[in-house]
């Protein structure tokens, strides 16, 4: 059931909270669902005037990186972002090209940022997924707003969340890996550091000294090296574009590595997964893969 598929499916629209769980959570597979939001006023509304009127010069968490990728392996390092506060109408003017600079920004704070740093939004979409929170009988963990550049990139990862990601304008291009790829996707422990620019304008990245080495995917799907790691030839990654006003479901632990249009709006809603049968395989797959590269 953690096994290949060889294209991600789209659904007309949402299934019953028993049909759901049973077609897609329990077999842990992917979906894109139409037809899910399109009840939603953030549809309509959430133009990047409209969101310049209602947030305006309110200070909000930005991402800031000198080349768009944020919580990714560079300089032998796992490297965050800068975490720069700031208006978010001034974030609205880089994004909208009215003031240019030579780094990426990109609102991605992925502890709820939508109800903890835009309540005003709220109001515009919903607290949950009814359906989805029926299934699993609970209510999501966190609501996270997305808003960015074309140039910020979702470097390969996976989380321990079901995710359903709405998009609201623009389009996310997702790739993704199934979790019985785990053999074939590299990891290994980097230091943790994060950006932190210079006087002069330049970044610098700064060592976390007494963090623990973090565990990460060092390999780049979109152009991955297959003579440093060769095993990842068998995996069989899917790909698939989600379009405003479209959702996709990502089951718990798919590797995922996502890229955006310009300016591309989205809310996602992360449940926690159960610790069940599925992750004791998961995690029985992941040990053998070690044990065997120490053989």
């Amino acid at each position: 059931e953690l096994g290949f598929m060889e294209s991600v499916p789209y659904l007309d629209g949402p299934l019953s909270p028993l049909e759901f769980y049973r077609e897609w959570v329990s077999p842990n597979k992917p979906c894109v669902i139409q037809n899910a939001i399109g009840h939603w006023p953030a549809l309509k509304k959430w133009t990047l005037a409209y969101l310049r009127e209602v947030v305006g010069a309110k200070v909000v968490s930005v991402a800031v990186t000198p080349n768009g990728y944020a919580d990714a392996v560079s300089q032998n390092r796992f490297v965050m972002p800068e975490e720069r506060q700031m208006p978010f109408m001034d974030f609205l003017d880089i994004v909208e090209k009215k003031v240019t600079s030579p780094n990426v920004f990109y609102v991605q704070k992925q502890c709820s940022n939508l109800t903890e740093e835009f309540p005003e939004l709220v109001r515009d979409v919903e607290a949950d997924i009814p359906w989805m929170s029926e299934a699993l009988g609970k209510k999501p963990d966190a609501v996270n707003f997305w808003l960015g550049e074309a140039a910020a990139v979702t470097s390969l990862h996976k989380d321990h969340y079901e995710n359903l990601y709405c998009v609201i304008s623009g389009e996310k291009h997702f790739l993704l890996h199934p979790p019985s790829d785990r053999p074939f996707i590299p990891y290994e422990l980097y230091q943790p550091a994060t950006y932190r620019v210079s006087e002069d304008g330049s970044f610098e990245i700064i060592d976390e000294k007494t963090a623990d080495k973090v565990p990460w995917i060092p390999l780049d799907p979109l152009n991955p090296n297959l003579e440093k790691y060769p095993d990842y030839a068998q995996a069989k990654p899917l790909q698939c574009t989600v379009k405003a006003g479209e959702m996709l479901y990502l089951p718990s632990l798919w590797f995922h590595h996502v890229q955006q249009s310009h300016g591309c709006i989205a809310v996602n809603y992360w449940y926690d997964m159960e610790y069940d049968l599925k992750y004791s395989y998961y995690q029985l797959l992941d040990c053998l893969t070690n044990a065997v590269k120490v053989l």
